[in-house]
């Protein structure tokens, strides 16, 4: 009998494979980071096929430690990077070029000149989107413009395109060998080709984008069997296990949170920062710079809808701290050295490297340091960076409040950062509300994991997700509200200096 379901969470800067019991807990896992290639300025791109190679490693590893084998797991459920967009060869599986990651703002010419005719918002009302370079329809825009024969060969039935999920998808069940191309509904609304309300391709979006209908996936729920996973994927170590869920990564995480009903909401910290807040049966509409998307879908059920708060650059600053700058060795130590220090010393970082998404969609902003004086020094820098996550969180939770009326008792978090316990506790200070983690903190491999187990009779219920939840930490606040205003009102004036850079 199958004791176990494994998910595998393909993220910005790696990917993971996590084998979980009945109980949602983790039994074994492994992780394999992947290069961020940085062409030109604004360029980011990954290599599809590292990609892939990693994902058969740690799914060899994490399923070898739990001492498993095909029979004793269930289904494999995948949360995925979202927006990142991949095309590649139909008879060879080759990749046409690296895939454009949903950080890079090199189709903002593209968004402008769409955008000329009905504003940024002129897809919105099908999409739930704003024109802007974050979405995966631009990026494959400009794969086809801009590689030689490419629109030729896609026009010919050549060519296949997807996130990547669907590039996962794909070779999971035998890639050029018979691989299913498909993707889930939360993937597909984040491209700007699909309609929200049908949940299928709009011939009109494909044809304002330049995007032939045939290179892209089936749309499918969140929660069915795909297909199997073939015998040469990762030395047969899940042969014949179904692909049952599939999930982009922060609709995994809300998932995992077990935020099923109508209100709840969870805000993850990784690369970026995502928080969303469930809606029910109602498609949102935002007037204060959210998203509406697509939460879930179970088999043949209703579409369950979301708002979503997306931040780009929050855990990727603490990157830049270490990488380009020196100033840590590791990201763990952004922590300790923010702690030298009693507050930010007055400076304010507004990370807007490519430009500023939620609630702003600003791609003429740029980052900045302002407030800087003698007295700052790396632990100031280390602190602000942090600060620079729990200040833009803020700005999420006052729009969410302004569409939606939310008034939060509390606030989910998950994410690599949330193990921060400085960061954590100003969070709950800058929100005026408790944070609280769980006890299992892998949510979103755990969200495709119950996606994929509720598919396939692993878990029976929604019900029995909740009942695995549990809280592991909660930060009360410790700041009263005056201190609260004026640092928002510190950080609003940053934030009005990034602005009209390019």
């Amino acid at each position: 009998m199958a004791r176990y379901v494994v998910a595998i969470d393909q993220g910005t800067t790696s990917s993971r494979a996590i084998v979980f019991d009945s109980r949602g807990c983790v039994v074994a896992s492994a992780q394999r980071e992947h290069a961020q290639i940085y062409p030109a300025p604004g360029w980011v791109e990954h290599d599809p096929l590292e990609i892939w190679r990693a994902v058969q490693e740690v799914l060899a590893q994490a399923v070898s430690r739990a001492g498993a084998g095909p029979r004793d797991v269930c289904a494999l459920g995948i949360a995925n990077q979202r927006e990142t967009t991949v095309a590649w060869e139909r008879r060879t599986g080759r990749p046409l070029a690296n895939a454009i990651v949903w950080q890079d703002t090199r189709t903002e010419q593209i968004v402008a000149e769409l955008a000329a005719d009905g504003g940024r918002d002129r897809f919105r009302a099908s999409t739930g989107l704003p024109l802007a370079s974050y979405f995966s329809a631009p990026k494959l825009r400009w794969l086809l413009d801009n590689i030689p024969g490419a629109r030729e060969r896609a026009a010919a039935g050549e060519l296949l395109c997807g996130t990547i999920d669907s590039w996962l998808v794909w070779n999971l069940t035998g890639g050029s060998d018979g691989g299913l191309h498909a993707t889930d509904v939360t993937n597909a609304s984040r491209t700007l080709l699909m309609d929200l309300r049908t949940l299928a391709w709009d011939p009109w979006l494909a044809d304002a984008f330049g995007v032939p209908l045939g290179m892209l996936p089936e749309i499918r729920s969140s929660s069915e069997t795909y297909g199997e996973v073939s015998a040469a994927v990762a030395g047969g170590v899940v042969a014949g296990v179904p692909v049952a869920g599939v999930l982009g990564d922060q609709q995994a995480a809300t998932f995992g949170q077990a935020c099923f009903e109508p209100g709840g909401a969870k805000n993850t910290y990784g690369t970026g920062n995502f928080m969303l807040l469930n809606t029910g049966a109602e498609i949102p509409e935002s007037r204060h710079g959210l998203l509406s998307t697509v939460c879930y879908r179970l088999g043949r059920q209703a579409p369950v809808y979301a708002l979503e708060g997306s931040i780009a650059v929050t855990g990727a600053l603490v990157q830049w701290l270490r990488d380009n700058l020196g100033i840590i060795g590791s990201a763990a130590e952004v922590e300790p050295l923010a702690a030298t220090v009693k507050d930010n010393g007055g400076l304010y970082i507004v990370p807007a490297f490519s430009g500023l998404y939620a609630p702003h969609w600003r791609p003429d902003a740029r980052g900045v340091f302002v407030g800087l004086t003698r007295y700052v020094d790396k632990g100031h820098v280390a602190r602000a960076a942090l600060e620079a996550t729990a200040f833009q969180t803020a700005e999420i939770v006052a729009a969410m409040r302004a569409d939606a009326g939310l008034e939060p008792a509390e606030l989910k978090v998950d994410g690599g950062m949330v193990a921060n316990e400085v960061l954590m506790q100003f969070q709950a200070d800058i929100l005026g509300v408790d944070v609280v983690r769980p006890a299992v903190a892998e949510t979103t491999a755990l969200g495709a994991a119950y996606a994929a187990g509720l598919a396939t009779g692993f878990w029976e219920s929604e019900q029995e997700l909740r009942d695995n939840w549990s809280e592991g930490e909660r930060w009360r606040p410790r700041r009263d509200a005056a201190w609260r205003a004026a640092e928002l009102e510190r950080w609003q004036k940053a934030v009005s200096r990034s602005l009209d850079w390019v």
